[in-house]
C-alpha cells in the first residue's frame, strides 16, 4: 500500500524513539476534528487560538502521565479541556441539530478489562466525557442516551449541569443558519455539504507508563442533524477503541465509521494480521473510509508508543507527545 507523502510524515515522524528498556513508555496523541481545514481559510488569530487549546490539553493529559497516573485519567484530562474550548465541536462548542438545539455524544474505553462507557443525545451535561466515563465505572451498562442519561447524571451531582443555551456559540449558529438555507434550496444538508464544513468531534488516546492504553470521543455532531441521529463517537468500535494493541479515536463523516467499525477494525488488523499501526489505520482511513463514499480521520497508538494520524481531509486539528517528551501540534495536510 503506498500512503501519501504528508500521512508517511505523520507517521515515520511520530513512532516510538529508543528508550532505556528500563523507563516507562507513555503517550498521548490528541484531536480537534478533521474537514475542510485548509491555510488560506484560517486566519492567524484563529490558528494560534487552535494551536493554543491543543497544547493545553496536551499539557492537561500529560500531567496525569508523568506523575504515574493511568491512560484513562489522561484523556479523560485532555477530553475535557477541548470541550471547554468554543472553537470545538465538543462541549460549549457543539453545533446545532435541526431544532436549534444541541445534543452531545461522547464514549470511553479502557484497555484493562475493556471496560467502556457510552453517552448519546444529552443536552445538559456541560461535559459529556466526564459523564460517559460515570457509566463504565459506576453503572452496568456501556451506553446511555437521551433522557435516560440525563436521569443517570441527576444521581451525580458534582457532573455539572447547564442550560442547553450553555453550549451556544454565533459561529455554530451561523454555520446552521447556512445549513437551513442550502436545505431551502433543494440540496442535502444533514449529510451532503459536510465537504464546505469542519468535523470538530474531540479525542484523546493515551498509554500509561503500566501498558495500558484509554481512548475517548467526545462531539456535538452534525449540523442541523434530525431525528435523534446518533454518529460514531459515542459507539464503541466505530468511534473509540482501546484493548492491549492499540486505541483509536475516530473524526469524520459518522455514518461511514460506524459502517466499517473503524476504531475496532484498526486494532483488528494488528491482532489478526499482524499488521503495523501505521499500515492498519492507514489502509482503512485512506483506502476502505474513501471507498464507502466516507471521509476524516483518526488518531491512534500502539503498546509500544507509535503513533499514527491518518486523515483524507484537507487538514485534521492534532496534537502529540511522544514517549521521549517530544511533542507538537499541526493543523494541515503538509505538516
Amino acid at each position: 500500500m503506498r500512503l501519501p507523502l504528508f500521512l508517511l510524515l505523520a507517521v515515520t515522524s511520530l513512532g516510538a524513539v529508543a528508550q532505556d528498556d528500563a523507563a516507562p513508555r507513555t503517550a498521548l496523541v490528541i484531536h480537534g476534528g478533521a474537514g475542510v481545514i485548509e491555510r488560506e481559510s484560517l486566519d492567524a488569530e484563529a490558528e494560534r487560538g487552535i494551536r493554543a487549546a491543543l497544547d493545553a490539553a496536551l499539557d492537561a493529559g500529560h500531567a496525569v502521565l508523568a506523575s504515574g497516573g493511568s491512560a484513562l485519567d489522561a484523556v479523560e484530562a485532555a477530553v475535557v479541556v477541548l470541550e471547554e474550548e468554543p472553537r470545538f465541536n465538543a462541549g460549549k462548542g457543539a453545533v446545532f441539530n435541526a431544532e436549534g438545539r444541541h445534543e452531545l455524544d461522547a464514549s470511553i474505553m479502557f484497555s484493562q478489562d475493556r471496560k467502556a462507557g457510552a453517552v448519546a443525545s444529552v443536552t445538559t451535561v456541560r461535559s459529556p466525557i466526564r459523564l460517559a466515563r460515570r457509566v463504565m465505572e459506576q453503572s452496568p451498562h456501556v451506553m446511555l442516551m437521551g433522557e435516560g442519561a440525563e436521569r443517570f447524571a441527576d444521581g451525580h451531582p458534582d457532573l455539572e449541569r447547564v442550560p442547553n443555551e450553555w453550549f451556544d456559540t454565533d459561529a455554530r449558529r451561523e454555520q446552521l443558519e447556512r445549513a437551513r438555507q442550502r436545505e431551502a434550496g433543494g440540496r442535502q444538508a444533514d449529510a451532503g455539504g459536510t465537504g464546505a464544513q469542519y468535523f470538530g468531534t474531540v479525542g484523546a488516546v493515551a498509554l500509561d507508563a503500566q501498558g495500558r492504553i484509554a481512548a475517548a470521543t467526545s462531539t456535538g455532531g452534525m449540523t442541523n442533524k434530525r431525528w435523534g441521529r446518533v454518529g460514531d463517537s459515542p459507539i464503541i468500535g466505530a468511534g473509540t477503541w482501546a484493548d492491549g494493541n492499540c486505541g483509536v479515536s475516530a473524526t469524520g463523516w459518522g455514518e461511514f465509521f460506524i459502517r466499517n467499525a473503524v476504531a475496532h477494525d484498526i486494532c483488528a488488523r494488528m491482532a489478526y494480521r499482524g499488521d503495523s499501526l501505521a499500515d492498519a489505520a492507514g489502509e482503512v482511513v485512506m483506502e476502505v473510509i474513501p471507498a464507502h463514499g466516507g471521509d476524516g480521520g483518526v488518531i491512534a497508538l500502539d503498546g509500544e508508543g507509535n503513533i499514527a494520524l491518518p486523515f483524507n481531509t484537507p487538514g485534521m486539528y492534532r496534537g502529540w507527545v511522544r514517549p521521549d517528551g517530544s511533542r507538537g501540534t499541526a493543523i494541515f495536510g503538509d505538516e
